[in-house]
C-alpha cells in the first residue's frame, strides 16, 4: 500500500495503547514501536558483510542501507510496530534426548510444524487493518522475513528483548522462543524504551555451538553455522563440518537450548506449530526414504520445502554418516548410492566411507547433555 500523508492522530499515546491491546488480540504475546534510527547497527552489519561472514548468503549484502534504513525501504516510514509470536513446547529434554541418539533427526523446532510467515503474515495484516478501522487509512507495510529488515535491532529498540551473544533475541520475561514480525508505519507514534542486555558473563551459547560458529559475543560466522549449512548453502557442505553436524537435518537449536532465559519461555499450543509428520520423533532411515513427491508432499505448508528434496537428502546423508552402524543406516545410505544427483552421492559416498573406516561413530559422543555444562557464573537480574 502507498504511503499517503495524514495529519497526527489527535493523542498518539492512546493510540498507542490501543495498537498494543489489538496486537494482544491478535495473537502476539509481544508488542513494541521503536523509531527508524539504526545508526550503530548499520555499522554492525557493514563489518560483518566486510569480513564475509554471510558465506554465499549474497542477498544480505544486495540491498545497501535499505535494510538499515527503513525509510529507504518503504518512503514514507517514521514508526515501526514489531510484534513477537510465541513458538515453544517446553520440550528442552526431549530435544536434548534427540540430540543424544544419533539414528533420530534433528529438526530445529521452529520448522515442526507449518511456516510461521504464512500465519503471522496473516496475523499482521489484520492488525493494520483493525487499526485502520479505527482511525482511518494510513501509510504501512507488513514484513515477517520477507524483505530487508533489521527485525532484531527494531525489536530491540520497540523493548521487545536484547541481542543475545548468540545473535537471537532474548526477552527476560519470556525467554528467545518467538518469530518477530513488523508494520513500517507513517504514524508518529511515540516509541517504547529499547532492551537492555543482561547476558552477563554468561557464555553458554558461546561454548555449545557444535562448529563454534559463534566467534565473539553477537558474532555470528555464518558460514559455520549448522542452520546456514543445513538450510541456505546450496553446495557440498565443507568436509571438515559434517562431524560436527551430528544428527541436525534442518537447522539448529543448541544455543537457545542452553540459554538459562529459557527457562521463562512460555508454552504454547498453537496448532500450527504442532509438530507435523513425526518430525519430533522419526528416525533418518525413515526421512531418508522419502522421494521427491512424498517429500513434496509432506511439507506442504512447512518451512522445510524451500530449502528442497536435494538439500534434505544432503543433509540426512551427513546425518547417517554421524549415526552409530547399524543394518538400517547402511541400508538407507546404499539405497541413494546412485542416485542421479552428484550432491547426494558424494555425501552418500562419504557417509559411507566413514562407517567403514571407523565402524561408526560413537553414540555416545553425538553431542552433551544439558546436564553436562556448568551453570553460568552469573546472569544479570
Amino acid at each position: 500500500m502507498a504511503f499517503v500523508p495524514l495529519p497526527a492522530p489527535a493523542d498518539p499515546a492512546q493510540l498507542a495503547l490501543r495498537i498494543r491491546e489489538l496486537a494482544r488480540e491478535a495473537g502476539f504475546q509481544r508488542c513494541g514501536i521503536a523509531g527508524i534510527e539504526l545508526g550503530e547497527d548499520e555499522a554492525h552489519l557493514a563489518d560483518w558483510l566486510a569480513q564475509g561472514l554471510y558465506g554465499t548468503m549474497e542477498w544480505m549484502a544486495r540491498h545497501g542501507t535499505m535494510r538499515s534504513r527503513p525509510a529507504e525501504l518503504v518512503p514514507g516510514t517514521v514508526r515501526v510496530i514489531s510484534v513477537g509470536l510465541d513458538y515453544g513446547h517446553k520440550d528442552d529434554q526431549a530435544a536434548w534426548a534427540t540430540l543424544q541418539e544419533g539414528e533420530r533427526a534433528y529438526v530445529a523446532r521452529y520448522a515442526l510444524g507449518r511456516d510461521y510467515h504464512k500465519l503471522m503474515r496473516n496475523r499482521l495484516q489484520k492488525l493494520a487493518e483493525r487499526i485502520a478501522g479505527e482511525i482511518g487509512p494510513f501509510g504501512y507495510r507488513v514484513f515477517v522475513d520477507s524483505a530487508p529488515v533489521l527485525e532484531r535491532a527494531l525489536a530491540r529498540n520497540a523493548g521487545l528483548g536484547w541481542i543475545g551473544k548468540h545473535t537471537c533475541l532474548i526477552d527476560r520475561n519470556g525467554g528467545s522462543w518467538f518469530f518477530l514480525g513488523e508494520i513500517y508505519v507513517d504514524l508518529p507514534l511515540p516509541v517504547d524504551p529499547p532492551a537492555t542486555a543482561h547476558c552477563g558473563t554468561c557464555t553458554r551459547c558461546i561454548d555449545i555451538c557444535p562448529t563454534a560458529a559463534i566467534t565473539a559475543p553477537n558474532r555470528l560466522d555464518a558460514r559455520r553455522c549448522i542452520s546456514y549449512l543445513t538450510i541456505e548453502h546450496e553446495g557440498p557442505i565443507p568436509e571438515e563440518m559434517r562431524p560436527l553436524m551430528g544428527n541436525r537435518i534442518y537447522g539448529c537449536d543448541d544455543c537457545q537450548l542452553v540459554c538459562p532465559w529459557n527457562k521463562f519461555a512460555r508454552r504454547t499450543d498453537e496448532p500450527d506449530f504442532r509438530a507435523r509428520n513425526e518430525l519430533d520423533s522419526a528416525t533418518l532411515p525413515q526421512l531418508f526414504a522419502w522421494d521427491e513427491d512424498e517429500f513434496l508432499r509432506r511439507t506442504e505448508g512447512s518451512a522445510i520445502r524451500r530449502s528442497g528434496h536435494e538439500r534434505w537428502l544432503r543433509n540426512i546423508a551427513v546425518a547417517l554418516g554421524n549415526a552409530p552402524t547399524s543394518d538400517a543406516v547402511l541400508q538407507a545410505l546404499r539405497s541413494r548410492e546412485h542416485h542421479p544427483s552428484q550432491l547426494i552421492r558424494e555425501h552418500v559416498q562419504w557417509a559411507l566411507a566413514r562407517h567403514a573406516r571407523t565402524g561408526g561413530p560413537d553414540s555416545t559422543a553425538v553431542h552433551a547433555t544439558m546436564a553436562g555444562h556448568a551453570l553460568p557464573p552469573r546472569i544479570d537480574e
